[in-house]
C-alpha cells in the first residue's frame, strides 16, 4: 500500500528557531521552513520534518537521527570545532567515540536535548 510513497520521519523540539540555527548553522544542513515546522534536506532528497512542541516537549532518549561518514575521527573534530559536545555514555574513548562493537559511534545532543550520531560503518 505504501511501499511507493515519499515517506519521512519527524521528532519534536522545544524552540524553532535554535533548531533551525543548530541544524543549518552548526552542522550544515539545508532547512526550510513552513507553518512553523522545519524540515532538514539530507542527502538523495531524503527530509525530516522537526516540529515545534513547546514546553511539552520531552527529548528522545534514543538516537532520532544517524549522519554516516567516512572518517569519524575527522567528524567528532569538526563537531568539536563547531562548539557541539559529545555524550560521554558508557564505553566511549577520550575522543568520544564508542569502539567497543559494530560501527564506529559518537552521540551528541542538539539544543532540544534530543540525541543524535556519527557513524563510520567501515
Amino acid at each position: 500500500m505504501f511501499d511507493t510513497s515519499r515517506a519521512f520521519s519527524g521528532f519534536s523540539v522545544d524552540d524553532i528557531p535554535a533548531a533551525r540555527e543548530f541544524y543549518a548553522e552548526t552542522l550544515g544542513i539545508e532547512v526550510t521552513e513552513n507553518w512553523g515546522m522545519l524540515r532538514l534536506r539530507l542527502a538523495e532528497g531524503r527530509e525530516v520534518l522537526v516540529y515545534p512542541k513547546g514546553d511539552k516537549h520531552v527529548p528522545a532518549e534514543y538516537t532520532i537521527l544517524n549522519f554516516p561518514v567516512d572518517d569519524i575521527d575527522q567528524a567528532v573534530a569538526d563537531l568539536a570545532a563547531a562548539g557541539v559536545s559529545l555524550e560521554p555514555f558508557e564505553g566511549v574513548d577520550e575522543k568520544g567515540i564508542f569502539r567497543l562493537g559494530g560501527p564506529l559511534i559518537a552521540w551528541f545532543k542538539d539544543p532540544a536535548g534530543n540525541i543524535l550520531s556519527v557513524l563510520q560503518e567501515n
